[in-house]
Parts: structure tokens; C-alpha cells; sequence
């Protein structure tokens, strides 16, 4: 009987493997997309051939391949077209971006529209965003621009007139709004994604090509930075299209990250809807597949739209984005019955009490995949108590700590007061308390680097900022606690435990290799740290120079 070798091995490197059984190793070696050898450099030796590929890992820090818990790959794509409005910091920079963009001509492409991502509402001086803040720079061409949390945008008049959009718009199964002033005009700002839609589909959108060559594009520049997989928090239109494409380019490098994607159950939802949702899980192809459904229970702070157990600072933030929000307990019920993990868009106290009391009684999905809860941006300590022991997950974004201040001088912070915004991002406090914690970036919210979410969780502030206040930095988690949250948490929360999120045999072969190691490098130095190598499903992605 012949013997079957590896088909690539890495010797002579520091090999963290997360594996309580063996937490070090120096070599691993690979066979048709999983570990087969993990160990000295001689165990590996003796699984290699001439046909091997042997790679000297002198210098290179080898862990498991990450896992972006929260992340939009092909929505993001669609996003993040236009100009980068992210650098803004005050209303005379916004309109100045949008004037060049405009002198540039860059909207011929886009019949004429001019599209921008990342606006922060901090930038607008204090105003709620109106169109007049945009009007007078764009010569008339239509513009929509959305916030730099994706749940809002802001609308041109001209963009407002090609949508239809002349007044209030009644959305009877949720809280988004076309807000209007006194007299019924609306002003430009539209919250949550269907007042969005009304104006998004008057403008023109990327073709399935388009988004497919993106998220290769993306995916290359993602695994550069150590990530393997992600946790794909839509399945929008074009994303089933752009993702086959990718693999009928290329059915073995074509797809580079792992995707677990959650399709959208929106408000209005109903039985067959939820049929159709429960039908569509397992779809899918060798490095991606729909595996959850996404809900959302409110919308955001800076907008107005989470869901808290008391008003913000302008009286706002006091609903649930489903109305009424019994019609979610109907609909993740319904969902966990046929056996489908959901991941909840939870920001406010309330929203995140009213999901785990959802959550809690219906235990974990099919396969051992658990429920979980995403953003938790504020929480008192009876949520954390409630939350360790409902045995749902807690998906956290260390990264947007950067969107508030620790003098509590930014919207957010003012939205809440004190005393909610001391309770901001509490990672750390989650997990000790027991509940299994999955950290990502929510791309293209924050940046999708790796590096960057595991320098900010253990900082609590931009890594390139010295001189920025950490946000409480006493929910800062330590190195070791960050990658775990990127690796075998990962794993855990998606019921893969027993084959994922380690270096072991029989485990994927989904590697990261570092130049320094991340679990005792300065967290302010991670994000400079280079990428050696990335491996996913066996074959090396990428390689740096």
C-alpha cells in the first residue's frame, strides 16, 4: 500500500497551536487541506518527499488561520464605491471632498451620481446631516452618501427627486425613517435600510462581474494580513452570483477566505420568507457556504436608531427596529426549530435584553453552531451576568471604539451620557464572565486587518494613535485573549470545534505565519508586523517577499 506524503510542510518556526495538549511545536505539515503532522521538525521530516514543499519557517511565528467574526466582503464591495469620506473632520472637508469629486468628473461613470462611504456624523459640527450641507458643491448631480456605520446615508436633493422620495415614508414593521422637516420634506437623512433602499436603487449599482474581480481583490489584500475566514453577516443581491463566478474563474484559488454567510430575515418577514431562508442554508461551494440568518433588533446610537431602556440625550432610541418585536420571537424561533444558528444585530441595553431573553431558551443550532448577539456597545452589569449565562455568543468590534472619545465628547458618548457611556464595548468583562466572545472588524465599518482587531482589543484605541485616551481600557483583553476570539472562538461559535480554530491533526489547514509573534509583540507594533505567509485549505494564498 502506498504511502501519501505532505504536500507542504513548515519547518524550524514557532508554531502557537492553541492546543492545550500541545501548545508548541516548531513544524506541521499538510495533505489534501488538513494537518497531518504537528510537532518536531524531525515528525515532519518523516512526512515529507520530493514532491513536498518545504518551507523554512526560521523567524516566522505560526498560528491558527483567523477568522474575522463580523465582516460584509461583497455588500462592502457595493459600499465602499465613490469617494472615502472616513478622513473628514468637519462639514467645510466633507464639502470639499465632494467638490473634487465632482470637478473630477468621477461620476460620468456612475451616470453621474456621486457616491461616498464613511461619513462620521461628527464631522457635520454638531447638525443632524441635511442635504443643504451637500446641495450647493454638487451642481446639481444627484449624491448619496452613506455613514460610516452603514445604517444611515444622506441623500442629495436631485438624488431625493430621481428616487420619488417627496415626504414621509410610513415603514410599518420597523423603525427606519425618511426624516422630513416641519413642513414634510425630507432632509436627505435616511435611517436604516429600507429608507436607504428607496434612493439606492435609483442609483446604479455594481454588475455580478464588477463585485466578483472586488472580492478577489479584497479577499488577496485580507489574506495579507492573516485572515483565512469570515463570518459574512449578509448574502445581499449579486453576492450568490459574484461568489459562483469567483469559483467557475477558478474552482481552486478563486475563493481565498472561508465565508460562512448569513442572509438578511428583515422586518415583514413571513412564513414563506423564513422557508425560503431555512432552504437556502447549506448552499454553497468548496470555501463558502450560507450557514445562519442575520436579524436585526435595533438599528444604531449616533443615528438614533438603537433600541435603549431609556431615551438618548434627544429623546430618541426608545423602539425596536421590528415592530412589534414579538414578530422577532416569532421569527429566530421559527428559524431555531428548523435548526438554523442566527447572529442578532444588538447595539442598545434593551435591544440586547430583549434577544437574549429570545435566544437563551432555545439552546444551540443544528450541528452545535451557538446563537449569538452582535455589537453590544453598551451593557450594565446585569446584562453581562444575563449574557454569560444564556449561552449565547457575544460578537464584538474592539475596532469601533475608535468612533468615540473617553471624554465622552463625540455623538455617541452624548447620545448616552455618562453613565451608559462608561458601559461602552465591554469586552473583557463578557468574557471573564464566561460568554464565548468572537472578535471581528464589521469591514467596512473599521478596517478588515486582522492585526489591527487584535492591537485594538488589547489597546482599546487606535494602534497608529498613541497619544489617543483608550475607551475604558480596563475591558482591554491580552494578546492571548484576542487571538483565541479570532481563532478558536471562531470555531467554537460555528459548531466546527472538532475540526477548526487549532493547529492539530486533523484540523483544517487554515495557517497565519507572523515575522514576530503576536502573543508578546508590543500590541502599538502588531500592526506593522508583516505577514509571512497565509495558508487556507492547504494551498498558500499568500507569501510575502
Amino acid at each position: 500500500m502506498s504511502r501519501h506524503f505532505a504536500d507542504l510542510a513548515v519547518l524550524n518556526a514557532t508554531v502557537h497551536t492553541f492546543d492545550s495538549a500541545a501548545p508548541r511545536a516548531t513544524a506541521v505539515a499538510v495533505r489534501d487541506g488538513v494537518l497531518t503532522a504537528v510537532g518536531d521538525d524531525a515528525q515532519v521530516r518523516a512526512e515529507c518527499d520530493g514532491r513536498t514543499r518545504v518551507v523554512d519557517g526560521a523567524g516566522m511565528v505560526v498560528v491558527p488561520g483567523l477568522t474575522d467574526g463580523h465582516i460584509h466582503p461583497v455588500s462592502g464591495i457595493a459600499m465602499t464605491q465613490g469617494v472615502d469620506l472616513s478622513g473628514c473632520r468637519t462639514p467645510e472637508a466633507v464639502r470639499a471632498a465632494l467638490a473634487g469629486e465632482r470637478r473630477a468628473g468621477r461620476g460620468k461613470g456612475r451616470e453621474g451620481w456621486i457616491v461616498g462611504f464613511g461619513l462620521d456624523p461628527n464631522a457635520l459640527g454638531g447638525r443632524a446631516p441635511h442635504r443643504r450641507l451637500i446641495d450647493e458643491v454638487l451642481d446639481g448631480a444627484p449624491a448619496l452618501l452613506t455613514l460610516f456605520d452603514g445604517h444611515a446615508a444622506l441623500a442629495s436633493s436631485r438624488a431625493l427627486e430621481l428616487a420619488g422620495v417627496t415626504g414621509p415614508v410610513a415603514f410599518t414593521d420597523s423603525t427606519a425613517q425618511v426624516v422630513c422637516d416641519a413642513a414634510g420634506r425630507p432632509t436627505g437623512e435616511l435611517r436604516e435600510e429600507p429608507a436607504k433602499a428607496l434612493v439606492e436603487k435609483a442609483a446604479p449599482a455594481p454588475d455580478a462581474g464588477e463585485l466578483a474581480a472586488g472580492l478577489r481583490a479584497l479577499m488577496a489584500r485580507m489574506n495579507a494580513t492573516g485572515l483565512t475566514g469570515g463570518h459574512a453577516m449578509d448574502l445581499h443581491d449579486g453576492s450568490l452570483a459574484a461568489l459562483r463566478a469567483l469559483e467557475e474563474r477558478d474552482p481552486e484559488g478563486g475563493v481565498t477566505v472561508r465565508l460562512r454567510c448569513a442572509p438578511w430575515c428583515q422586518p415583514g418577514t413571513g412564513e414563506e420568507g423564513l422557508r425560503e431562508l431555512v432552504a437556502l442554508q447549506g448552499t454553497g461551494g468548496r470555501l463558502w457556504k450560507v450557514d445562519g440568518v442575520k436579524l436585526f433588533m435595533d438599528g444604531t446610537i449616533d443615528n438614533g436608531t438603537a433600541w435603549l431602556h431609556e431615551p438618548d440625550c434627544h429623546g430618541e432610541s426608545t423602539r425596536s427596529f421590528w415592530l412589534p418585536p414579538h414578530r422577532y420571537a416569532q421569527a429566530v424561533a421559527a428559524l431555531a426549530r428548523a435548526g438554523v444558528p442566527t447572529a442578532t444585530h444588538a447595539i442598545g441595553d434593551a435591544a440586547v435584553d430583549y434577544a437574549l431573553s429570545c435566544l437563551a431558551p432555545l439552546g444551540a443550532a443544528t450541528g452545535g453552531a451557538l446563537h449569538r448577539v452582535e455589537h453590544i456597545e453598551t451593557a450594565s452589569d446585569a446584562l453581562v451576568e444575563k449574557f454569560a449565562g444564556s449561552g449565547v455568543a457575544a460578537s464584538m468590534q474592539p475596532s469601533h471604539a475608535q468612533y468615540t472619545l473617553a471624554d465622552h465628547t463625540d455623538n455617541w458618548s452624548t447620545r448616552l451620557g455618562h453613565m451608559r457611556a462608561d458601559r461602552a464595548f465591554r469586552c473583557a468583562d463578557l468574557l471573564h464572565a464566561g460568554t464565548p466572545l468572537v472578535l471581528g472588524s464589521d469591514w467596512p465599518i473599521a478596517h478588515f486587518d486582522a492585526r489591527e482587531v487584535l492591537a485594538a482589543a488589547r489597546l482599546r484605541r487606535p494602534p497608529h494613535e498613541p497619544g489617543r485616551v483608550p475607551v475604558r481600557p480596563e475591558q482591554a483583553l491580552t494578546a492571548a485573549e484576542a487571538l483565541h476570539a479570532m481563532t478558536v472562538a471562531p470555531a467554537r461559535v460555528a459548531g466546527e470545534a472538532a475540526y477548526a480554530g487549532r493547529v492539530r491533526v486533523g484540523h483544517r489547514a487554515d495557517l497565519a505565519a507572523f515575522a514576530a509573534d503576536p502573543l508578546t509583540v508590543p500590541a502599538a507594533e502588531l500592526v506593522d508586523v508583516p505577514v509571512r505567509m497565509t495558508v487556507v485549505d492547504g494551498r498558500v494564498v499568500h507569501e510575502a517577499e
